[in-house]
């Protein structure tokens, strides 16, 4: 009977905005789940993908499996996913689980829904490599800092009226359009949003860079002598700046919302919702899927006019982005973040160190369990063997096992929990 749980080891990916050496999250679980792994310290560590995605497949740490990678081992046992995931989800794992530390800002982006992945898959596959949607997930580990979704109004508007350089190129018509536009009015508003945000997002090249330094040069003249620049998004407009001189992308931060979490809080990320990592570590978790629409802050493929034709035109609060997390009914030390999407939810488990034997409970899917804090030793009737937990350790658990852990460490424990349920 081979066994339905076993260790990972899970696939880095070292693109340029990532936080370099033993400053990246990444780099430390790495490090303390496997002590072998050398960490480069001028090398970034972005990524880590746990689950069986084709350009980041997690190897099994286990040389009693015959299969080398988890994409391999689902294949030819696709039970374990839980019967109603593998009927939902054709034999796959639904879910792509990341851990990401920023250091630099991610690009301006948005996922397409199900209807219009199929049709940029089918139109461009190049540049969209499937036909699934990407709704994903963030759940903060150190303090992160995101942008998500359009600003209120008013709070666009005020910008429109203390940053001459945004309006030149909005363009004083769509301007005024968006200035009264009421809010008893939510279609009319959006129709003005759109409009204004297509029109930054499609200024030509040449004077858009000429706003942009006046600004660069103004805002920093102010801030030199002291001043308030908040009226102007001063601080981050600098930031952003100075990581991608002349990108559009640095007047987005006038429409869209600046998200600040704490350790724990997350935001969910729709279809259609615009958004960009700017700085901070946390896991993500994502529908298994490819397809990006970027429009700046990026030297990336950008498709402007299909990002501002698709986007999701509703102003709310930065507050109402913070995604809650509930308290599970059958287990105080488990959290459940729970989207409005079938693809995913993530558990967070916080066991004290009062509590020598925890057991991760038995599903009916499939779950990928990351060890952030804390040491163990786990053992289940479906492992080869005891397997020893420590900060890093990545774990498969097929449908319907369970894990008992024998804590051994002063602080209690903390882990996040992958799966998918239906």
């Amino acid at each position: 009977f081979p066994p339905a749980v076993f260790p990972l080891s899970c696939v880095v990916q070292n693109y340029s905005w990532g936080k370099v050496g033993l400053e990246s999250e990444v780099a430390k679980l790495v490090a303390s789940g496997d002590p072998l792994v050398q960490i480069q310290p001028d090398q970034p560590y972005a990524e880590l993908w746990m689950g069986a995605h084709p350009r980041g497949d997690a190897l099994i740490r286990d040389n009693r499996i015959p299969q080398k990678t988890l994409g391999q081992w689902i294949a030819d046992n696709p039970a374990c996913l839980g019967a109603k995931v593998k009927d939902a989800f054709q034999g796959q794992l639904p879910f792509l689980f990341k851990v990401l530390s920023v250091n630099t800002a991610l690009s301006v982006q948005a996922h397409p829904n199900k209807e219009l992945a199929a049709k940029l898959h089918a139109q461009f596959p190049e540049h969209y490599p499937d036909a699934n949607h990407k709704p994903e997930m963030a759940i903060a580990l150190t303090r992160f800092e995101g942008m998500c979704g359009f600003r209120p109004v008013e709070e666009i508007v005020s910008f429109l009226q203390n940053v001459p350089e945004l309006r030149a190129l909005i363009g004083e018509v769509a301007a005024e359009q968006l200035e009264r536009s009421g809010s008893d009015d939510p279609r009319g508003v959006s129709a003005a949003l759109r409009v204004c945000f297509t029109r930054l997002m499609k200024s030509e090249k040449k004077f858009f860079v000429d706003q942009l330094n006046m600004l660069v040069k103004r805002i920093s003249q102010e801030a030199a002598e002291g001043k308030d620049t908040s009226g102007s998004n001063g601080d981050l407009l600098l930031r952003l700046h100075s990581q991608y001189p002349g990108d559009i992308g640095c007047f987005t931060i006038y429409f869209l919302n600046l998200v600040r979490l704490e350790p724990g809080e997350a935001m969910f990320l729709g279809a259609n919702e615009p958004h960009a990592y700017l700085h901070g570590d946390c896991v993500e978790i994502m529908a298994c899927s490819d397809n990006t629409v970027r429009a700046g802050l990026t030297p990336k493929f950008i498709d402007v006019l299909t990002l501002c034709e698709m986007l999701n035109y509703t102003p709310a609060p930065s507050s109402s982005k913070i995604f809650p997390a509930a308290q599970s009914q059958l287990d105080p030390h488990v959290y459940l973040y729970d989207p409005p999407v079938p693809d995913f939810t993530i558990m967070r488990i916080e066991i004290p160190a009062s509590i020598k034997l925890y057991l991760i409970s038995a599903m009916d899917s499939a779950s990928i369990l990351l060890v952030i804090r804390g040491t163990a030793v786990g053992t289940s009737t479906a492992a080869a063997s005891e397997m020893s937990l420590q900060r890093g350790s990545v774990l498969f658990i097929s449908a319907n096992e369970s894990i008992s852990l024998h804590l051994s460490s002063p602080d209690g424990m903390l882990l996040f929990r992958a799966c998918c349920l239906l």
